[in-house]
């Protein structure tokens, strides 16, 4: 049996634990205001702050996960999660809850790089992401239907994070202590320390929009709690089930996008799926009552993890030794990190509405260098009918193929593409006219 099914859900639950705060953003940023007293902007900026630490992190380590091996960072990104959220809820001094979310900030960085870099060695990166949004949608859905029901104050949320990150420590026994190991992928093959980051250019510019793309979402979801509250008229439980149910219904999105795979490309999810994203932002920022909110949050976080799960696939594509995903990772973290303070400002000074005006014109905007990279980088998965002499299998299996040979001899969809090397074959008639001539 392959290693690799027994190797992916480790990385999924180490995923699930650094995720999970970028998740539960909106109910930490609306408890740090409730309970310790802090203006809508005050807590976002604490939000900012521990997002920014776990950016940080990945920043950090995007290059460095094969050195220290996966096992022993993913063990201490835990440690640090656990030990910051810990003491960050169980304290309401503003400058230790700080420093506590910044240590949990870090540890949910370097978990977040191990994963990614796991993600990016495995045969299929699609598949193994949309299984990590598959487990950080349904963990962060059950716990916005717990959580209420657990007092007020801020301890809750972030307790329910280190707790997460707890229960994920066992899981890490099953990482190898180095990134090259059989642990990740069976059929990976070995590779040589230093080589240089391909795809630089394309790479670039995908980090960049990735960190656009995650400021625009997280700009509404930190404000999201307070758009239900405020702006909506609803109660905290009310918006806990309307959050609920729209992680139960990103759940679906998630599982449409690894059912669909590579059929329609990449470009198409990402670029057609960020502009309904951008038209669901403002309807959730435009919402007055229960059903409008519901609708536009709803729409939203279906569409939302499809597009991620392309974008995953995409970053993890560009380099199979994961550097480009946790690159781009970290930029995307950078965005969520931003996005908290940004929707806070603008927010106070345009209004829900005008804030989600702006967060639409940004992603219409980004869309095009996005969708530009999924149609050009060399990066991309093979899907039936694009097997090419650059890139895909040789002529004489595709002839074989033609011919009626095996459709074993064909790549599986979800391979990335390998280069071809001429191997110069001698014939047998060439050899004996060489043998005569001398």
């Amino acid at each position: 049996m392959s290693a690799r099914p027994r190797a992916a859900w480790p990385l999924v639950a180490v995923f699930t634990a650094g995720y999970l705060a970028a998740y539960l953003l909106p109910t930490v940023v609306g408890r740090l205001s409730a309970g310790l007293g802090l203006s809508p902007a005050q807590a976002g900026l604490v939000g900012s702050t521990l997002l920014l630490s776990s950016a940080t992190a990945g920043f950090t380590l995007a290059s460095r996960v094969e050195r220290h091996g996966p096992r022993r960072l993913a063990r201490l990104g835990l440690l640090l999660a656990v030990t910051g959220y810990g003491a960050a809820a169980l304290t309401t001094l503003v400058p230790l809850v700080v420093a506590g979310a910044v240590v949990g900030g870090l540890g949910s960085g370097t978990a977040t790089a191990v994963a990614a870099a796991g993600i990016a060695a495995q045969r299929d990166p699609h598949r193994a992401s949309t299984l990590g949004l598959l487990s950080v949608s349904a963990t962060a859905g059950a716990l916005y239907l717990t959580i209420p029901h657990l007092g007020g104050g801020h301890a809750a949320p972030l307790a329910a994070i280190a707790v997460v990150a707890a229960l994920v420590w066992p899981a890490t026994g099953r990482l190898s202590d180095t990134h090259s190991s059989d642990t990740y992928s069976a059929n990976r093959p070995v590779e040589i320390s230093g080589i240089r980051l391909p795809h630089r250019r394309s790479g670039t510019v995908l980090a960049a929009t990735m960190l656009c793309w995650s400021l625009a979402q997280n700009a509404l979801w930190g404000v999201s709690g307070r758009i239900g509250l405020t702006q909506a008229g609803l109660t905290e439980v009310t918006v806990g089930m309307v959050f609920a149910v729209a992680l139960g219904a990103g759940l679906l999105g998630v599982l449409g996008a690894g059912a669909l795979g590579a059929r329609l490309g990449r470009a198409v999810p990402i670029g057609a799926g960020t502009a309904v994203i951008a038209c669901c932002i403002v309807a959730s920022s435009s919402a007055h009552g229960l059903a409008s909110f519901a609708t536009g949050e709803i729409l939203w976080n279906v569409f939302y993890p499809v597009v991620l799960s392309y974008l995953i696939g995409l970053s993890a594509s560009l380099d199979p030794r994961g550097r480009w995903a946790v690159l781009a990772g970290s930029a995307s973290s950078l965005g969520v990190a931003c996005g908290p303070l940004t929707g806070s400002l603008l927010s106070e000074y345009a209004g829900y509405r005008g804030m989600g005006l702006v967060l639409c014109a940004l992603l219409l905007l980004i869309a095009a260098p996005m969708t530009a990279v999924a149609l050009h980088t060399s990066g991309r998965p093979l899907v039936p009918g694009s097997i090419r002499r650059r890139g895909g299998a040789p002529a004489a299996v595709v002839a074989g193929a033609a011919a009626g040979a095996s459709s074993a001899l064909l790549p599986q969809i979800g391979v990335p593409e390998q280069e071809v090397a001429e191997i110069p074959i001698s014939s047998r008639a060439r050899r004996r006219r060489k043998v005569l001539a001398s």
